[in-house]
């Protein structure tokens, strides 16, 4: 038992960070964000000793990540509405302009649907493969190709995030 607390330390310690960028992503708030990798770590500790013994135990502890957001999801009031404004060109080195980027980035991404939030959350920002995002919310690698394509599609259609690579790029 006492090996199983030190690895599980160990994965903590070393994931926890990512884990929790992920889960900001999933769910756009910190708060909320440090709720959903701390139950997911709690469930994770559960079956330890199974867990670890996989080939990689942080697929299973994403999988209960984006499984319990999706239920807190279906549960939690989402009335919080960002504004949609921008505001105007931003300095150079404006950290005000980078908050307002992410903040930005975290409103499309709250447009999309929960597959499809996922995918891009676990293909574009944690980089995972295409076999790696399938183990985790447990579909073929085929629905994860094509729930990208119509995710990517829906965020080029926005014309604020074309402005806003616009304004990266020069």
């Amino acid at each position: 038992m006492e090996a199983d607390v030190d690895d599980f330390a160990r994965f903590v310690e070393a994931r926890e960070r990512a884990l929790q960028r992920t889960a900001w992503l999933l769910t756009g708030d910190w708060a909320l964000a440090e709720d959903l990798v701390q139950t997911a770590l709690a469930r994770a500790w559960r079956r330890w000793d199974k867990i670890s013994r996989r080939d990689d135990p942080e697929i299973y502890v994403r999988r209960v990540m984006v499984n319990t957001w999706s239920t807190w999801r279906r549960r939690r009031w989402a009335g919080e509405v960002a504004s949609g404004d921008l505001p105007d060109q931003p300095a150079p080195g404006d950290v005000a302009a980078e908050v307002a980027a992410r903040q930005l980035v975290g409103h499309l991404l709250g447009g999309l649907t929960k597959k499809q939030r996922s995918v891009v959350v676990l293909r574009v920002f944690d980089d995972l493969s295409q076999d790696q995002v399938a183990q985790i919310l447990d579909c073929a690698v085929g629905t994860v190709k094509s729930t990208m394509a119509q995710a990517l599609a829906k965020l080029r259609a926005e014309p604020r995030l074309a402005e806003l690579m616009e304004r990266r790029v020069r």
